[in-house]
Parts: C-alpha cells; structure tokens; sequence
C-alpha cells in the first residue's frame, strides 16, 4: 500500500474543474478534498488541516482573495501554502493574490502533468526552504531587527510585526546577507521559484510592503539591478 502524501483542499464553483483536479491529484496519492465556495473551505480547512489549499478566484459566497485573507488571518493556517486557480491572468489578479499572502498562481485551463508537476514543485520548494532554515541559523540580527526564520516571527525592537509568507521570505532573504545587491531575477529565484510566472510588479509590491511596515530606510532600490538590506 502506497504511503500517502499531504492533504490538499481544492475549492472551486465548478464541479467539473474539481473532478478533474481530484481525480488527477488522488491518482498521485494525495488526500483530496473539495468545496464550492469559500464559506465552506473555511470549515473544510479548519476542520481537515490540509497542507495546501488551492482556491479558484472568481466564486460566489466569498471569492478567492478573501479567503486566502481570512485563512492568513487565523493562526493555524498563517503559513499553510495557499495557491490561486484561475482562468484570469491579468497582473492586477496575480499582485492581488500574492498581496494576501498566497504562495503561487495557476493559470486555468491546464493539463493534469502541468498541474501535478506544479504542486510537487510547490512542496519541494517549501521543503528546501524548511531544510535551509534548520540547516542554517535560526534567528537573524540585524541592527534592531530580529529574524526568526524557524518560527517566521519578526521583532522590531519591542515592536512584533506579522508578515505574510511571501513578505517573510523576501525579508529574511535580504537580510541573510546585508549589502549584498539580490538582483530581481536572483529574488524572484529564491522567493518565488522558476515555476511561478510574475512580473517585476510584484516584486515591487512586496518591497513597498515591506517599507511601510520596518520603515524606508531597510531595504534599498539599486537602479536597473535589484534590492540590497541596509541598516
């Protein structure tokens, strides 16, 4: 008997889009389960505990992005790997979705091998992060800034931010090496993964983000190449 692999909730309005998915994902020996909307993903999701939730945008009840934002809100699922399904590709959708704090974006319609090798490539990317953090030291400090990469808490003096993922990653990537310049494609690499399709825009998002909440002296613009961490 084949061991099984993580639990993945699939939430999407069309039930033709989730037999296909479901049937394609339990046929690689992932637990499966499914819902039409947000509302009841926010039961399923509480009650099931899944490892990846992959959220169609555009649903009745409550969409997409709002999900992802109540998810991220609750504690149990602030670093659950979360990815969009969607037949819309416009920037504004894909900025939108990593603004909540999602870990990638799948473009719809798509063939079961892209989707599968997708997701593998998801969990192989948070496993290779989990392994780079254990291997390496835990907590950065930096200035008045403390990193923990193993508990993904950030401290600003006496100040506790919360971050989402993505803003995490690219901070504690930064940092790990103050002054040194990360060039947009190094970061987008690193954060993001080759597999996942954004823009130089949401790399720019993440860093104003990132601005507003440690402040605009942290993280420097280097013209043409990419960011450095300053302090």
């Amino acid at each position: 008997m084949a061991i099984s692999k993580n639990k993945i909730l699939l939430v999407d309005d069309e039930p033709d889009i989730l037999e296909f998915m479901e049937y394609n994902l339990k046929k690689e020996n992932y637990q499966v389960f499914t819902a039409m909307n947000g509302k009841e993903a926010l039961v399923l999701a509480k009650k099931e505990k899944p490892d990846l939730i992959i959220l169609d945008i555009m649903m009745p009840e409550m969409d997409g992005i709002e999900t992802c934002r109540t998810l991220r809100e609750i504690p149990e699922f602030k670093h659950t790997l979360i990815a969009f399904l969607t037949a819309r590709n416009e920037d504004y959708s894909q900025v939108a979705g990593f603004d909540v704090g999602a870990d990638d974006y799948i473009t719809k319609p798509i063939k079961p091998r892209v989707l599968i090798s997708r997701i593998n490539a998801l969990f192989r990317r948070y496993r290779s992060a989990e392994q780079d953090y254990h291997g390496n030291k835990n907590v950065l400090s930096v200035g008045d800034l403390l990193i923990d990469r193993e508990q993904y808490h950030v401290q600003k003096g006496e100040e506790k931010i919360e971050l989402p993922r993505k803003e995490f990653e690219l901070l504690a990537l930064l940092a790990s090496k103050p002054g040194k310049v990360f060039t947009r494609d190094e970061i987008l690499e690193r954060v993001w993964g080759n597999e996942v399709i954004v823009g130089d825009r949401t790399i720019d998002v993440h860093v104003r983000k990132l601005r507003e909440k440690l402040g605009e002296d942290l993280i420097k613009t280097v013209k043409g190449i990419g960011y450095k961490f300053d302090f």
